[in-house]
């Protein structure tokens, strides 16, 4: 058997996310059915992170063992033949028996997306965030710094019983304004769950004027999680790609 790994693109709108669950439509769960079917065997896909449901991926990092004497080329290709519309390999390649898609990313990019035109998009409602009120740019940017660097994210991460470590790295935020879009750009080494999502709620408020950019710091600090503002709709979201060595 040899080690795979696969670039996934999906439109999560209509599942409860990456990791199989039994009886619901899931990313990994149509991902392993289908290599199933390929290799004639149960097989399991390693996906780089969680996403949550009705979250989007551009650059989904997985990989799996595979029993075939197909090419990366026939791989892609058998499993977008088979995946539904939503779903597609966009690369296959052979990787080290040692890659782990979770436990070697190294950093991941994630983009949140927004429109507060006057009128609502209809052909965008599914990926972005319908804002109704115009957001200050420069205020969340202000507010962004105080989030950028290593800190203890616990406030940001909707479990509150969060056993391991929630001590994370966000090396850039980047807030752009594209028209009436407005662009969230996260890096950083990792993120826990839903944290991006509240990073994006937190500013938010910021930029609206219902809280401070120094509020920001003061949420960093303390460990009541009500404190940071409120999680952002999910279609907003979306992995743009995984980092490794």
């Amino acid at each position: 058997m040899k080690n795979y790994k696969f670039i996934v693109e999906y439109d999560g709108s209509r599942y409860y996310g990456w990791q199989r669950q039994p009886g619901k439509n899931t990313i990994q769960g149509k991902l392993e059915n289908v290599l199933g079917l390929m290799c004639g065997r149960e097989t399991e896909v390693t996906g780089a992170g969680r996403t949550d449901a009705g979250v989007h991926a551009r650059g989904m990092a997985a990989n799996a063992f595979l029993d075939t004497e197909l090419s990366c080329e026939e791989i892609r290709d058998y499993m977008n033949r088979h995946l539904p519309e939503d779903i597609a390999v966009r690369e296959v390649r052979e990787a080290s028996p040692r890659f782990h898609a979770r436990y070697n990313a190294i950093g991941k990019t994630y983009r949140y997306t927004c429109q507060d035109g006057e009128v609502k998009s209809v052909f965008d409602r599914k990926y972005c965030a319908r804002l109704e009120e115009r957001a200050d740019t420069a205020r969340m940017r202000r507010a962004a710094e105080l989030l950028q660097g290593e800190h203890d994210f616990r406030n940001f991460c909707v479990n509150p019983r969060m056993k391991k470590s929630t001590l994370r790295r966000v090396d850039r935020i980047d807030i752009e304004r594209r028209g009436e879009y407005l662009v969230f750009t996260f890096h950083g080494n990792g993120f826990l769950q839903n944290m991006v999502r509240i990073m994006v709620g937190t500013l938010l408020e910021v930029g609206c004027g219902r809280m401070s950019p120094e509020q920001v710091g003061e949420i960093l600090r303390n460990p009541e999680r009500q404190k940071a503002g409120p999680t952002a709709p999910a279609q907003g979201l979306c992995l743009i790609s995984v980092d490794y060595d």
